[in-house]
């Protein structure tokens, strides 16, 4: 198992995730990259549970995914099938298998103001987090996608999707953006990551 896990977390970390992974019935699979989650947590009909996560995540985003879908496990175990996905049993189990991870050992010093203060409250998702989403996002291997919040007004850019966008104005916290073909607006979180384009093809 240690192996299994030592190319995609920090090496501190692993004794403690070993320890935690010490169930017969759970099994945690690693995947290629999933453009909608980092990964997830399912209660299988044989009994058995398991947990995915993406592959691509670096090391510290991979971390904190994997003690996400933990807590979702433990809290089954503990709470029962009918708990929300993520109310208060799941935020206290997250709160509480994270709190031997938030140190320098694991993370670096400029990432642990922020998820100290994430777990004061842990979201469903990290990525709802602006600072920590783009903290966690420059350990990333480069590409060439775009953060939201540097896209020029009025300039086109495209999703993963294939779907093509005109950059709007900033309401407080996200981005109008209107898609091309429907007209439609949608609203984008800062953090959000899109290739840019120069013209658009007709």
């Amino acid at each position: 198992m240690q192996n299994a896990f030592q190319d995609y977390i920090p090496q501190n970390a692993i004794p403690q995730v070993l320890k935690l992974l010490e169930h017969d019935n759970l099994v945690v699979k690693i995947k290629k990259e999933r453009k909608t989650r980092h990964g997830d947590y399912m209660s299988l009909p044989n009994g058995k549970h398991q947990i995915t996560i993406n592959s691509n995540l670096n090391q510290y985003r991979f971390l904190i995914t994997l003690i996400h879908e933990i807590a979702h496990f433990e809290a089954y175990n503990a709470y029962g099938k009918f708990i929300k996905p993520h109310g208060m049993e799941w935020k206290r189990t997250f709160q509480h298998l994270m709190l031997p991870f938030i140190n320098p050992q694991v993370f670096p010093n400029n990432l642990l103001p922020l998820i100290a203060r994430h777990f004061k409250n842990p979201k469903a998702s990290s990525d709802t987090d602006t600072s920590l989403a783009l903290a966690l996002k420059r350990y990333d291997e480069p590409n060439d996608q775009t953060y939201i919040f540097e896209v020029p007004l009025g300039r086109l850019f495209k999703l993963y999707n294939g779907k093509i966008f005109k950059m709007g104005k900033k309401r407080t916290k996200r981005f109008e953006c209107v898609e091309i073909k429907t007209g439609k607006l949608y609203l984008f979180n800062p953090n959000a990551e899109v290739e840019l384009l120069e013209y658009l093809n007709e």
